[in-house]
């Protein structure tokens, strides 16, 4: 038996909304990561760059976004399979909140040339 659902284009769209939902309640990480969008949405606005240059600083800040949702989603499953402390574990979690500040890094990169430039 397998735990896949046939694909249905709303019953997909109200997942990915319910997992939203989730890690909003559930994971601080994101919620400040969220709230800081507001403030880089609005200096992206504010800044006199390039319609290139803030599409960069809007898809390098979104993608922060995306990579903590998959950094969220490897610790819940690493929590679901063991509760206690593994070398496997612990990587696992290490990997993605590198993945993590990788992306925060890179975004920082991309504040910091848009606005030399």
């Amino acid at each position: 038996m397998h735990n896949k659902p046939k694909y249905n284009l709303f019953k997909n769209w109200k997942y990915a909304i319910d997992g939203l939902i989730t890690v909003i309640k559930t994971e601080s990480s994101f919620r400040l990561e969220l709230f800081c969008a507001i403030f880089i949405i609005a200096g992206i606005l504010y800044i006199d760059t390039s319609l290139t240059n803030k599409l960069i600083l809007l898809v390098s800040g979104i993608l922060v976004l995306i990579v903590e949702l998959i950094n969220s989603a490897i610790e819940n499953v690493v929590d679901l399979c063991t509760k206690e402390i593994h070398p496997l574990a612990k990587n696992a979690k290490d990997i993605g909140s590198t993945a993590v500040m990788f992306s925060i890094t890179l975004h920082c990169a991309c504040w910091f040339f848009v606005l030399l430039a």
